[in-house]
């Protein structure tokens, strides 16, 4: 039972609840004026409003309401809410609901629309209406056959008021506990009650044939009332079975052009009693509306519905009608059927679409900040459709990237931010609400209206790239032109006007400036000797609020001028003496000139060379080294006082030298030829070479012949002494002479070999030292004779004394 008057209570009370922001109370029956409360400071909106703009926001209730609401709440325009008239619970609300009504209050300051605020104000029902049965006093039979368990229905109470509690009626069976008969109490769909009387025992007609009782009925009110019903127990047979419809709700749709004469629905209940007791009627239950009444009957004996009246049009209608099957027994039995009429409005109007913006329409345009939060409350939208059914169900649609439409209520929205928005990707949008309702065929109405994005100071300026490195030169004048340093800011007004400055990284001077457009230029000339590479920042600043900056980071080199000439190292001062002593072993290097250059790259790429005082072509130097050589064979009368003049010279434009004067005073050694003549000494040079070759290889030759032939000679003297050993034996008159003869040539040979060893030796060595002294072609002509006349005449010597040798030996 506890579960079933829940759901009751919910299937009530869940259709009428909705969002609220603030709640009011008032009883019913109070005056006219009554004052409800201050919307204004309950609702706290001006604590987020500043204090001297606060007496720019009224408040006023929305005229969209039924006018029924408006007639009975009046609200002040700084949010004072009043009744109109004086309330009634039991015509403004039906039964057993929470009685309230809305009302929608609009907030705006000037003519900028804040809020709608949704007001529920309950009305409070007073217990002014006692409980009251249809009839004070009412007979009931039983059959004293009748078992235990037996019942017997006996008509509910009824309390007009429509509080929950002061409508809530209990009953109870009064000085019952000597009777053989209880009180049963079963709640309907309609949230009457079934009451019964039920037999606790078997009656015994012949001890008692009659009984009164007192069924008390108390509502919940405080202080609570009620009333009495007299029922008076006759000891019979009983009806005893109640009508049953098949099916407890029913639910119609009707046009509202409905004939009256054709029955908007046959309704049926079975009784399984016999006679008067099965006889069904059909009554409306006195919990049926007074309207519902007035266009609705109900025939009483075949249970058909029929228009009563023609139901009006342009108005959205839904009936509820409780239906009561009541049988012809007595007292009667009955059951309760829920009939839900839904009228359908033939009538088709394209919805109205009503938008109210936060910020003010002109030219159909609204505007929004850029920093304004995904979410934000943009506009409110109402939808107005009269229709009934699906002619007046609507939905709504807002398709864009960055807007959404949201639902609040039934027809009632709100535009918000889907997405962030970014003026300088996209400042102007165009949008549009389309809403249709759910008629056959569909009726569609459109609202397009603009919204502009407002700048705010949000984008940081950006360089077209974070370094940049510019070239320049040396020795410019002031103001020359460096480069050009280019930043952007796609934001407006003063968000993008942008300024420059130059910042150093180690707090350092900088010989630049900058123009607010970016142009970068000397302030002083520059000096790549000093200073050839600056490394520093700039700083762009935009003028918006919050400012917002950025820094690139510039590195100018300074290109270099051919502004220094080279000068001598060594030499180090003009002139400068120098003496060399030159002996035939010596190298060909005297000494190696050093320059230097405060320029850079090709200004200080360095050539040496001669200007003067080499009339003998003695001596010459290395144009990229530096390295002072002679440049041929010294004579002894080279010698004496030479006065060069040294040049250097880099390779800029235009070319800078710088000479200098060295006093070179040259000795020659006595072992030196004497003179030099004027022959073609790299000729010479090569017959020199070629000779020495020639010689060197006719040596070794011999030199070979005579290890062989000594070798030669050793095994012949070997076998010979064999040989003279036998003939010794065998003719022992030999004479001494002969063995002298032999031991004789045998020294020979071993000085020969002695002398052979020598001379190459002595060949050799000469060879190697005047290959260390000088170049092959630089050999004295004089030297290459002189060695060709001292070796050959000892080579020709020896190979005549192998000869020799071999001769004797063999002889």
């Amino acid at each position: 039972m506890d579960m079933l008057l829940s759901f009751r209570i919910l299937f009530f009370v869940l259709p009428f609840s909705f969002c609220v922001d603030l709640m009011y109370r008032v009883e019913e029956s109070k005056n006219a004026r009554t004052y409800l409360g201050d919307i204004a400071k309950d609702s706290h909106l001006l604590d987020r409003i500043p204090v001297q703009v606060q007496d720019q926001v009224t408040f006023s209730q929305l005229q969209g309401g039924s006018l029924k609401t408006l007639q009975l709440f009046n609200v002040t325009k700084t949010g004072k809410l009043y009744t109109a008239q004086s309330l009634d619970a039991e015509n403004l609300c039906t039964y057993n609901t929470e009685c309230f009504k809305m009302v929608d209050i609009a907030v705006r300051q000037e003519e900028t629309f804040i809020k709608i605020l949704k007001v529920k104000i309950l009305v409070e029902d007073i217990n002014d209406h006692s409980p009251e049965f249809p009839q004070e006093q009412i007979s009931l039979e039983f059959s004293e056959t009748d078992g235990k368990g037996t019942s017997s229905l006996i008509p509910n109470a009824i309390d007009k008021d429509v509080g929950l509690f002061n409508s809530q009626i209990t009953y109870q069976l009064e000085d019952s506990l000597e009777e053989p008969f209880t009180l049963s109490v079963s709640k309907r769909v309609d949230g009457t009650a079934t009451l019964e009387i039920v037999l606790k025992e078997r009656l015994d007609r012949e001890a008692k044939d009659s009984y009164m009782l007192q069924v008390v009925a108390k509502d919940g009110g405080f202080p609570s009332r009620k009333s009495i019903l007299k029922v008076h127990i006759a000891v019979n047979d009983v009806n005893d079975n109640r009508p049953v419809f098949p099916q407890s709700i029913y639910n119609i749709s009707i046009k509202n052009t409905h004939q009256m004469n054709v029955p908007v629905l046959t309704l049926s209940a079975t009784d399984l009693d016999f006679g008067k007791n099965s006889k069904v009627s059909y009554y409306f239950s006195s919990k049926i509306s007074d309207v519902a009444r007035l266009y609705f009957q109900l025939n009483k004996e075949d249970g058909r519905i029929y228009l009563w009246k023609k139901l009006p049009a342009g108005q959205k209608k839904n009936y509820k009608l409780f239906v009561e099957a009541r049988d012809g027994g007595r007292p009667p039995l009955s059951s309760i059927a829920l009939v839900f009429v839904n009228v359908i409005n033939q009538q088709n109007n394209a919805p109205e679409i009503d938008i109210n913006f936060v910020s003010a329409l002109v030219d159909n345009t609204a505007t929004i900040s850029e920093k304004i939060k995904v979410g934000s409350f943009i506009a409110f939208v109402k939808i107005i459709d009269n229709d009934f059914g699906q002619n007046g169900e609507v939905s709504c649609d807002l398709h864009h990237e960055k807007f959404q439409l949201r639902s609040l209520a039934s027809k009632e929205y709100k535009v918000i931010l889907k997405s962030l928005v970014n003026r300088e990707a996209e400042d102007h949008y165009d949008i549009k609400i389309t809403c249709e309702d759910m008629g056959q065929p569909p009726l569609k109405a459109q609202r397009q209206f603009s919204i502009q994005v407002m700048d705010v100071n949000d984008v940081q300026p950006q360089f077209t790239k974070k370094t940049f490195k510019f070239l320049t030169y040396e020795n410019e004048e002031l103001n020359f032109p460096v480069g050009f340093i280019n930043a952007t800011d796609p934001d407006l007004d003063s968000g993008g006007k942008l300024s420059y400055h130059l910042v150093s990284e180690n707090k350092d001077k900088i010989p630049f400036q900058i123009t607010n457009y970016g142009f970068i230029s000397t302030i002083e000339s520059l000096d790549y000797e000093q200073n050839n590479n600056y490394k520093f920042q700039v700083l762009v600043k935009d003028n918006g609020n919050p400012q917002l900056n950025n820094t690139a980071n510039v590195i100018v080199e300074v290109m270099d001028e051919n502004d220094n000439a080279p000068y001598f190292t060594f030499p180090s001062v003009n002139p400068f003496s120098l003496d060399v002593y030159y002996h035939p072993q010596s190298e060909n290097d005297i000494t190696t000139l050093r320059a230097s250059d405060r320029d850079s790259r090709e200004n200080a790429f360095l050539h040496y060379e001669i200007l003067g005082g080499n009339d003998r072509q003695l001596f010459t130097v290395n144009p990229y080294t530096g390295a002072m050589s002679f440049s041929r064979t010294v004579y002894q009368n080279d010698a004496g006082l030479y006065n060069l003049q040294l040049i250097v010279k880099d390779s800029g434009t235009p070319v800078l030298s710088t000479s200098t004067a060295l006093s070179l005073t040259l000795t020659v050694s006595n072992k030196t030829s004497k003179m030099f003549t004027a022959v073609n000494t790299q000729a010479d040079n090569r017959i020199h070479l070629n000779l020495v070759i020639v010689i060197t290889l006719a040596a070794v030759i011999v030199s070979v012949a005579v290890v062989v032939s000594i070798i030669i000679c050793i095994v012949r003297c070997h076998n010979v002494r064999n040989t003279q050993h036998i003939t010794e034996t065998s003719s022992p008159n030999q004479s001494r002479s002969e063995k002298g003869h032999l031991i004789s040539h045998a020294n020979n040979l071993t000085a020969l070999t002695l002398n052979s060893d020598e001379t190459r030796n002595s060949t050799t060595a000469s060879m190697m030292s005047k290959t260390q002294l000088y170049q092959e072609d630089e050999l004295p002509v004089e030297w290459n004779n002189l060695n060709a006349t001292r070796s050959l005449p000892r080579a020709a010597q020896n190979l005549g004394q192998i000869r020799t040798c071999t001769q004797t030996f063999w002889s």
